[in-house]
């Protein structure tokens, strides 16, 4: 017989009411595993990654160093995987921090604080990892680079993984979801910085084609493209449509012109002032064969020949090294931004012309996207970039000025430094100043007045400048430079000019040019356009002067030519209605100063040189530009300014130096 206290079993389908509890304790027991299966992956394969890198840095790359590759680019391989080493190193040391702490929250919080790290980092590589698997040798190499762009994929894979073995609603979640979505954004982000980077290196080589080639490329599509930007510009010009506005962008490319600007002028200008030095370091043998006595100018010679063989040479030597060559890298280094600013605005023009057809139709075909898309990657772009590169260029360019003032510095330093050993030696080493200053003046005095003596005996000696009439041809040339821009506006130049720049005139002495323009494109007044009779260019100021035709001489008078620029001009035309009776006898000859062909039965034609009696020193209204002569016989009207006059009854000749 059974107790009664005796407890009976549970009958088949009664519920245990602790079954659930059991239940939810095995599943946060299976998650929290999980979790922590998952955080060990994520630091187990962070701990490999390291170690791969730096077997690929010291085995690898040392390998590749040690072979010695000729025109192999190590440093385009392996791009910035020294600073992605040092990050990941960082970056390990955390994650095995917060796993000694056992608190997940903290895991979240240090991959937000190292997402900006990581995503500028990882940004540069990515974008070089096209060009560097163009260099890669072998195939271990292709698979050490392919790993660290594999590597800040797997981040948002991971942390997922953790997140979803975190209870939902916990601090440790969100911060979880929060790194989640930031390693998201983060690849986002690098893989459109890529993106922008490879529509740059499209878009910014400088292409250097020839006629045939860019004639070639011509076709249907890229003339209506081209004719599209054009007449989208030129509307821009009149203010038929506005323009895309862009503050932002404009002040970083006015910037950028600015310092483009300063680096190529400061580059024309270091390559003249070489140029010189050059040249003044050529041998001159000639003075190395004077003879002179020992004292105060053998001292000097001696002073010179030292510098010139020794100081000057060192010192072109680190002028190109310290400014030449670094201005030259400076100048390539604009290259690619010169030709990416030039594409943006076609982009721009292009851009602008698709979103007015896309406001109108509501929709754009797919290669009007993606051109849409190719102007907003190149403006991010270079709203993203040109800020840091117009420092670094401001940077460099103020580098290599300074380089240049020390430089000069070290020359003046050096050539006072070898000069006092020779001041020493001269009998006015130790004068005091105001006394040198005297001794200085006597000696130019006396200098100057043995120079003007000797001037002049060899005035007496030497015979007069001979002169050579011009050609048929020269005639002709100068004819019709007169026709086109008048007697007033030639000049002669006086010394060969040899052309070094672009637009610049190669011409000799003598030769007769037509002035159209007193100052050059950059607003220099030293260099003026002339027109040589065919080309156009510019010449130097200085080896110009207002050009008058050479009278013959009689015996007593001088002829003003380009050795004697000093002397009196032929005054202008003089009637004899003006000369009184008193000097009828000295009254100048009238003559023809320049060539003229008559355009009509009122006119006469003259040649250069030729005698002319003025019947009329004006036309029928009174204008005194015309002139009414008579010539062999015939009569009719002249242009005023052809006729000169001088104080002799000989035909005058056109001449030039010899």
């Amino acid at each position: 017989m059974a107790s009664p206290h005796t407890e009976e079993p549970p009958t088949k389908g009664t519920a245990d009411p602790d079954a659930h509890i059991y239940e939810e304790v095995t599943l946060c027991e299976r998650m929290e595993l999980s979790q922590r299966l998952a955080v060990e992956e994520l630091i187990t394969t962070e701990a490999s990654y390291v170690h791969n890198l730096q077997l690929c840095l010291s085995d690898i790359r040392a390998h590749l160093q040690q072979k010695q590759l000729p025109d192999f680019d190590l440093e385009g391989l392996f791009s910035n995987i020294d600073d992605i080493l040092h990050l990941s190193r960082q970056f390990l040391r955390g994650l095995e921090a917060t796993a000694a702490q056992e608190h997940d929250q903290l895991l979240g919080t240090l991959f937000q604080e190292f997402k900006e790290e990581m995503e500028t980092v990882y940004k540069i590589y990515c974008a070089s990892y096209e060009h560097a698997l163009l260099l890669v040798p072998a195939a271990e190499t292709t698979s050490s680079l392919s790993m660290v762009l594999q590597r800040i994929t797997k981040y948002p894979l991971l942390l997922g993984k953790i997140l979803e073995n975190t209870p939902a609603g916990t601090s440790t979640h969100q911060a979880l979801a929060a790194a989640v979505s930031a390693m998201a954004q983060a690849n986002a982000n690098i893989n459109e910085y890529k993106r922008q980077r490879e529509v740059a290196t499209k878009y910014n080589k400088a292409e250097h084609l020839t006629l045939r080639d860019r004639l070639a490329r011509l076709n249907t599509h890229s003339i209506a493209k081209k004719t599209t930007r054009l007449s989208r510009l030129l509307m821009h010009e009149a203010g038929f449509v506005s323009k895309t506005e862009d503050k932002e962008y404009d002040n970083l490319e006015e910037k950028f012109q600015s310092v483009a600007s300063s680096v190529a002028g400061l580059k024309e200008n270091v390559a003249s002032y070489m140029a010189h030095l050059e040249a003044f370091l050529v041998p001159a043998p000639h003075k190395r064969e004077l003879q002179m006595e020992e004292g105060p100018a053998q001292q000097y010679h001696r002073l010179a020949e030292h510098l010139h063989r020794a100081v000057f040479p060192e010192f072109k030597r680190r002028l190109d090294r310290l400014v030449w060559q670094p201005l030259c890298s400076l100048s390539e280094m604009l290259v690619g931004p010169q030709q990416l600013v030039k594409k943006r605005l076609d982009k721009l023009l292009d851009y602008e012309e698709i979103q007015e057809r896309k406001s109108e139709l509501g929709s754009v075909t797919y290669d009007e996207e993606a051109a849409m898309n190719t102007y907003l990657a190149i403006n991010a772009l270079l709203v993203a970039e040109l800020p840091r590169f117009n420092q670094v260029a401001v940077q460099l360019l103020g580098q290599v000025l300074g380089s240049l003032c020390v430089l000069h510095q070290d020359l003046a330093a050096e050539v006072l430094h070898e000069a006092e050993k020779e001041l020493k030696q001269l009998p006015h080493g130790h004068m005091p100043l105001p006394a040198f200053w005297r001794l200085v003046e006597d000696t130019l005095q006396q200098a100057g007045a043995q120079l003007r003596t000797f001037t002049q005996a060899f005035e007496t000696v030497t015979p007069g400048p001979v002169t050579q009439p011009l050609t048929p041809a020269e005639e002709r040339k100068v004819l019709s430079l007169v026709s086109k821009h008048g007697p007033d506006k030639l000049y002669q130049v006086t010394s060969n000019v040899s052309g070094s720049k672009d637009l610049d005139l190669t011409l000799q002495r003598g030769q007769i040019v037509a002035l159209l323009q007193r100052v050059d494109t950059k607003g220099n007044t030293s260099r003026w356009l002339v027109d040589a009779g065919g080309p156009r260019g510019f010449v130097p100021a200085a080896k110009l002067q207002p050009y008058s035709p050479v009278q013959s001489q009689q015996p007593g008078m001088q002829t003003p030519t380009l050795e004697n620029p000093a002397l009196p001009v032929p005054s202008p035309l003089v009637s004899s209605s003006q000369q009184g009776l008193p000097h009828l006898l000295h009254l100048p000859q009238v003559v023809a100063g320049f060539s003229f062909a008559a355009r009509s039965p009122q006119e006469v034609s003259l040649q250069a040189g030729q005698p002319v009696v003025v019947l009329e020193p004006h036309d029928k209204k009174g204008s005194t530009e015309w002139s009414l002569v008579e010539v062999n016989g015939q009569r009719g009207y002249v242009p005023s300014s052809y006729l000169v006059t001088v104080p002799v009854q000989e035909p005058m000749g056109w001449s030039l130096p010899v």
